[in-house]
């Protein structure tokens, strides 16, 4: 009998410590939401807030794991200060709670998909600061297997359509040959997406335009042999002039050919703004770096 009394004392006590740790977890969340200054943040973070992992351990927030917050709620201030104050630990791996796939890069993959591109551009500069090595490697991660099917980010740029990212993402290395656990490449996932949903269509092709400026000209990809056995809908959807190219039947612009060794030439570690240092009119420029007019 004492022991069961001793069982439910410690079976009370993680109940009472489970729900604390969720009431401060909730207001760290809040207080991220709600854009409160940085030092606020991180008073609570370093001192007050701690959440509940699995196998009953208390843990107060990492760098990484406020990161992932300060991009689902796109505070800027945040997320400059936690990589620039701790580039290496907020980069890293969250715990299990927050990433199930340790091998992925879920910082990434959470700007894609809030179209963070500020914050995104951030990370990657900070990787590249840290090494140009850590850089090429993070950048082209898988991500799991089991719940996002072996996408690395620009699969999921592509997926997403999210130019913006899609080009920073090539911009600082990323591989566009690479394929994901079906074996789909960058320009797969984006053709998916284009015969699937007829829907903004103009920045499914804006996507593909400045994808292209980054493959060379012998494409190798698996939906080659469809636009080929059905031209006309395809035709439809890419233009003439592109169909041709992706179906190998006529070899790419000039343009194309020029601006492709002219990105790839560029420094990984200082794009985009060497090529915003360049002489080139915007309208030589991917559109999705060309200056917007002010309103």
């Amino acid at each position: 009998m004492p022991g069961a009394v001793g069982w439910s004392e410690r079976s009370n006590a993680d109940y009472q410590s489970q729900k604390q740790c969720k009431k401060t977890s909730f207001a760290f969340y809040q207080a991220v939401r709600d854009l409160l200054p940085v030092w606020v943040l991180e008073d609570m973070r370093i001192m007050e807030v701690l959440h509940w992992e699995e196998g009953g351990k208390v843990s107060s927030y990492s760098p990484s794991e406020a990161l992932l917050y300060a991009l689902v709620h796109d505070h800027q201030p945040y997320a400059q200060y936690l990589l620039a104050h701790y580039p290496q630990e907020a980069l890293a791996m969250p715990s299990t709670s927050f990433s199930c796939c340790q091998s992925s890069a879920p910082h990434l993959a959470m700007a894609i998909r809030y179209g963070r591109v500020a914050i995104l551009r951030n990370i990657l500069r900070t990787l590249g600061a840290v090494s140009h090595s850590s850089l090429a490697g993070y950048i082209n991660r898988r991500g799991c297997h089991r719940v996002e099917g072996g996408k690395t980010p620009l699969h999921l740029a592509c997926e997403l359509h999210q130019t913006d990212c899609l080009i920073l993402l090539l911009g600082h290395g990323a591989c566009p040959h690479i394929t994901d656990a079906s074996g789909n490449t960058p320009l797969d996932t984006l053709l998916h997406v284009i015969w699937g949903n007829q829907r903004d269509l103009r920045l499914k092709r804006l996507c593909l335009d400045s994808l292209l400026l980054y493959l060379p000209e012998g494409l190798t990809f698996q939906l080659r042999e469809q636009l080929r056995a059905e031209p006309t809908a395809w035709k439809e959807l890419v233009g003439q002039d592109l169909y041709g190219r992706l179906a190998g039947t006529s070899p790419p612009p000039l343009f194309a050919l020029s601006m492709h060794n002219l990105l790839r030439a560029l420094p990984a570690h200082r794009f985009p703004e060497a090529l915003e240092e360049l002489s080139l009119p915007d309208f030589l420029k991917p559109q999705a770096l060309r200056k917007q007019p002010c309103k």
